[in-house]
């Protein structure tokens, strides 16, 4: 690597990863062999007004749409694979198809998406491995997720991994997304990207490298980190968010922990103090904020 890589300069600061998931409760994933260019639904090679229409729909009802492609191939022409996932903790559902072509993409109901309804695919029980290698966006997206990508495909968990572009958190690469529990890891190499794909399959979580659940918002996440790695507590539901109450710069969490009960968390966001330059490309230096908890009660049975 050569010049500034915002992934290298972020592990040197030693920034934290608890707290940092994109926040996202419905994903549409659509196979599209690239090149993608900066941004992908404006610069990918779509069909004429399908870019836009996308962008438009996503926003509307708050759907993240990714473009996918199977690691180190490229698509011939023929039918083209879409993935639908709501990320719901337990409520988690994934579902698929084959399209003929990237036009009838349009035909999608983003808006029963965004609301946690299904498209009518057909579900699927397994788990899909999403890894960031969106490298005309971030160039360690590609330089660090290209090789946790060809990794996973070289092995028992090829069938589930994919390339995807932009998941949010550049600086974290390489970036690995869960879905549809829409469990987001950052940091990882191709032993440790194993480690976590390892994990995923019988239904638990690598809290080395777990930045958060993308269907939390970030003080919830990072409550939800913070139980997990006091309890070494690597169940995919051992910790339950049950309620979240925000006041100013404090976020009250409401968990219910696996053996333990209930436990309320009280999360302070604390704004960044100097500035870095948070992606490769970035023209202006940003401050950090992060997630830190200051206290945990324990919740009696009458709820006091």
């Amino acid at each position: 690597m050569t010049g500034f890589r915002c992934a290298v300069a972020s592990r040197e600061r030693g920034d934290e990863l608890a707290g940092t998931a994109s926040t996202v409760r419905s994903f549409l994933l659509v196979e599209h062999a690239g090149p993608w260019g900066a941004d992908a639904l404006r610069d990918a090679r779509l069909p004429e007004g399908l870019g836009e229409h996308l962008r438009e729909a996503s926003r509307r009802n708050r759907v993240r749409v990714l473009l996918v492609r199977r690691p180190g191939r490229r698509a011939t022409g023929g039918p083209v694979r879409v993935v639908a996932a709501r990320a719901a903790g337990p409520g988690s559902w994934l579902e698929s198809a084959s399209l003929d072509g990237l036009a009838d993409v349009r035909s999608l109901d983003l808006a029963a998406l965004g609301a946690g309804r299904s498209l009518g695919l057909d579900r699927s029980t397994a788990s899909l491995l999403a890894v960031c290698t969106h490298g005309r966006h971030d160039a360690c997206c590609t330089e660090l997720g290209r090789p946790v990508a060809l990794a996973l495909a070289d092995g028992p968990h090829g069938d589930a991994t994919w390339e995807t572009s932009h998941v949010g958190g550049d600086r974290f690469a390489g970036n690995l997304v869960v879905l549809p529990r829409g469990l987001y890891y950052g940091g990882l190499d191709p032993d440790s990207a194993r480690a976590v794909a390892d994990a995923t399959a019988v239904g638990q979580v690598l809290l080395e490298h777990f930045r958060g659940r993308s269907d939390l918002p970030m003080a919830a996440q990072a409550a939800d980190v913070a139980l997990r790695r006091e309890h070494r507590l690597t169940g995919l539901d051992d910790v339950q968010v049950r309620g979240v109450r925000v006041d100013g710069d404090l976020t009250a969490v409401r968990c219910e922990v696996r053996g333990l009960g209930v436990r309320d968390v009280v999360v302070r966001r604390v704004p960044g103090e100097d500035a870095h330059q948070l992606t490769c490309s970035a023209r202006r230096a940003s401050t950090i904020p992060r997630h830190e908890v200051v206290e945990v009660g324990e919740v009696n049975p009458d709820g006091s």
